[in-house]
């Protein structure tokens, strides 16, 4: 089962990090990463990463947890495993040693170079590799949720394990047979209410993480946190019920999302927002949450239909979120420390180049098989490709 307005969410989702991590590269708020900002006071395009970060990840997690379900309806859990593995574990691991080594490198120039110039090669490689993790961290989580998810199916009473589609829960019904207003309303009232797992999840954050410690790559990762959207997305907003209640009530969500979002960025601004006591606050988890709500019930409403550039995005989009981050990192070095440009020049040149040269740069790798496979997790696409027309022609 494939659905057009889940397709199109995370293409554009993954559009919107693009954007958040132009942004973010160039932040004054001591979040971890980047070069820093240009001026120690109020640099108000941080906002947007007032506005994006409590809720794309978590919805990102949403989607590939309801993808995850509609894919192991038509595989085996062995068969959805391996391909989950290619696709996720290969990326984050060989790719590192390939491909983003080269982003590493431009992280540690711009971190620690007293500390470099004593390291030696293949020592310093080595560094290279693992500060070029990056944006990898995500698909990383998701290969070991994937995993979690399989034992999870395996002790369950319920599960499936023959590929098969799953008995889905049957739609809710009001009196005489149809479904009313007041179900649905109970329902929504439900779904908002699983909004608490969201904070709940978010205690799991160490506070006071120790410095010089895995406490703060904890805290990036969020494992505990993040396996919540991915489950709910598995369990719960997989279920065509579901979908179709937020969708009823995408505008009340989104309205309220707005007014959560407004109230959180005029009562924390200038706050370092990826704190655990920041991600934590139920003011935070109430706007990711409707926010995630009102998003997924907007798009199926909405943008359930699909055109060749949306085609494109959807088997795109995950290549391009793969690289960017290396457009970001080089670009974003060389503009701030080599250039005497104005801050809107450089924001403009760099957001101009991430958008341009992140899809150039997958377009270029994935030609070769090697690198397809290793950077991306593709299996040969241009010989499936070129397999494809000679059989159209036949």
């Amino acid at each position: 089962m494939r659905k057009i307005w889940i397709d199109n969410l995370r293409w554009v989702t993954v559009l919107l990090v693009l954007f958040y991590h132009v942004i973010y590269f160039y932040n004054n708020k001591d979040v971890f990463g980047g070069i820093g900002g240009f001026s120690d006071g109020p640099q108000y395009q941080d906002v947007v990463m007032y506005i994006l970060y409590p809720w794309f990840m978590p919805l990102l997690f949403l989607l590939a947890g309801i993808s995850a379900k509609y894919s192991l309806e038509k595989h085996t859990a062995k068969e959805w495993f391996r391909l989950r593995t290619r696709k996720l574990l290969v990326p984050s691991t060989i790719g590192l040693f390939v491909f983003h080594w080269m982003t590493g490198y431009f992280n540690t120039i711009m971190a620690r170079q007293d500390v470099l110039a004593s390291v030696k090669q293949p020592a310093l490689y080595f560094l290279w590799v693992i500060s070029g993790t990056g944006p990898l961290w995500f698909i990383q989580d998701l290969w070991l949720f994937s995993l979690l998810l399989l034992l999870i199916r395996k002790i369950s009473p319920t599960s499936n394990t023959t590929g098969q589609k799953e008995e889905s829960i049957p739609p809710l019904k009001g009196a005489g047979g149809y479904r009313s207003i007041n179900t649905n309303s109970f329902l929504i009232i439900w779904i908002f209410l699983l909004g608490i797992l969201f904070w709940l999840g978010e205690q799991t954050l160490i506070r006071n993480p120790r410095p010089e410690s895995a406490d703060g790559l904890y805290n990036l990762y969020k494992p505990l946190f993040y396996l919540i959207p991915f489950l709910m997305g598995y369990y719960v907003f997989s279920r065509d019920t579901v979908q179709e209640t937020v969708k009823r009530f995408w505008i009340p969500l989104m309205a309220g999302a707005v007014v959560s979002g407004i109230a959180l960025i005029v009562t924390t601004w200038g706050e370092n927002n990826t704190t655990p006591e920041y991600l934590g606050s139920p003011l935070n988890c109430l706007y990711s949450w409707m926010m995630c709500l009102a998003m997924m019930g907007w798009f199926n409403a909405s943008f359930d239909r699909t055109n060749k550039f949306a085609g494109y995005m959807t088997r795109s989009s995950f290549g391009i979120y793969i690289v960017h981050y290396f457009v970001i990192a080089s670009f974003g070095y060389m503009l701030k420390v080599h250039t005497q440009l104005p801050p809107l020049a450089i924001y403009l040149i760099l957001t101009i180049a991430v958008f341009k040269l992140s899809p150039l740069i997958y377009e270029g790798l994935r030609r070769s098989p090697f690198l397809s496979w290793c950077i991306f997790g593709e299996k040969h696409p241009h010989r499936e490709r070129s397999l494809k027309k000679k059989t159209s022609k036949n």
